[in-house]
This record gives structure tokens, sequence and C-alpha cells, in this order.
């Protein structure tokens, strides 16, 4: 990607980075309560867990994600802001309350990532990692973690807002000019990260 737009891309992150530490401690959406959020995660435990570990590779991780993060993309669900054939279901019914306590519960845990040792040494992706760190872990409120997602969501996603099927307002210029080897390389390095997340007691 050509220097010029990745200044442009740096700028606008940190612009949403603060947009994004705002809204997750201002505005009326209800406070979340962790206990009632694991209560609730019985849901969603099939696709991604009760620890957030996905159970099948269409399906991301979202123990460990930011609250914040968590709680906007169930929203978008339930908007039709975001569109997927399951989420957008399970999501139409939930109300202010049971996003923000689902989000405080897999957000409460705490992720740990995991580089291989060829990863030891290297720069890794490029701007993305201005957001999405070397080692997956989103150093964003607005951006999710990438350690440990397969290769096939991460393809997916990217595939998505290249398209416009999936928007964002950073992710959607930066994934505009990347190549199907591009996506490939970079599904590879973040799905080679091990990931997990510590669970309480």
């Amino acid at each position: 990607m050509r220097r010029s737009r990745g200044l442009a891309l740096a700028a606008l992150v940190a612009l949403l980075a603060g947009g994004a530490a705002r809204a997750d401690g201002e505005g009326s959406a209800p406070v979340g309560d962790p206990a009632q959020g694991r209560k609730a995660a019985g849901m969603c435990r099939t696709c991604h867990g009760l620890d957030g570990i996905a159970r099948i590779p269409i399906a991301p991780h979202i123990g460990g994600e930011s609250a914040g993060y968590l709680a906007a993309q169930l929203r978008a669900f339930r908007s039709g802001d975001r569109v997927h054939e399951m989420m957008s279901i399970v999501s139409a019914s939930l109300s202010d309350q049971a996003i923000a306590d689902l989000a405080a519960w897999y957000g409460s845990l705490a992720a740990r990532a995991t580089p291989p040792d060829d990863h030891a040494g290297r720069d890794g992706p490029g701007e993305c990692t201005a957001c999405h760190g070397v080692d997956g872990l989103a150093q964003v409120g607005d951006a999710p973690n990438l350690a440990g997602e397969t290769d096939m969501y991460i393809i997916a996603q990217l595939q998505s807002f290249r398209i416009g099927k999936r928007r964002h307002a950073v992710m959607n210029a930066v994934a505009e000019d990347l190549t199907d080897d591009d996506i490939q390389a970079l599904a590879d390095w973040y799905s080679a990260i091990g990931y997990a997340v510590e669970m309480p007691e």
C-alpha cells in the first residue's frame, strides 16, 4: 500500500481509537454484569464457547475482546448494519442489557497470544499491526483480536471488507488494495499465533 495512504490511515486509526474509548465510557448504554453475561452465554457456546474460544472454523474467538467492541458488533447485527445468517437471528432478540451483559462476560476474560518461533524478529503484517498488533492482540478499542483466528475466518472478513459487504471506516480503505495473495499472507500470519483466555475461578 502506498505510504501516503498508510499515513492517512494511521491518522484515521488514531481518531477512531479515541472515539471508541469515549464511547465505552459515556452515553446511556447499560452497564454490563459479567455474571449475568456468563449465564446468557449458554446460547453462544455452541459456536463461540463459554470461554469465547471458537468451536467452529467460521466463527471468531470472542473471549478477551474489549466489551465495547463486542457490544458494538452485537448492536450492528441487531440493527442490520452487519449481516450474518446466524448472528442476525440471535441478536434480534437481545435487549440492550443482554448485549451489555454478554459483552461484559466475554470482555472480562484475559487474552493471551503465543506467536510461533518463526515470527520472532519479524515486523509482521505491515500496517495491520497499528490496530491488531504483531501478536494479534488489538491495540485500539475499535479493532478485534486476530490471534488464532482460522484462515477461513480472516479471509472471509477481508474479502467482505474489500467488496464493501462489511463496512468499516478503516477496513474498507485497507482492504480495497489487498490482493488475494495479500489476504492469504495476512491470514497465515495471524492464524499461526496461539490464542488462549483465562477463565475466572
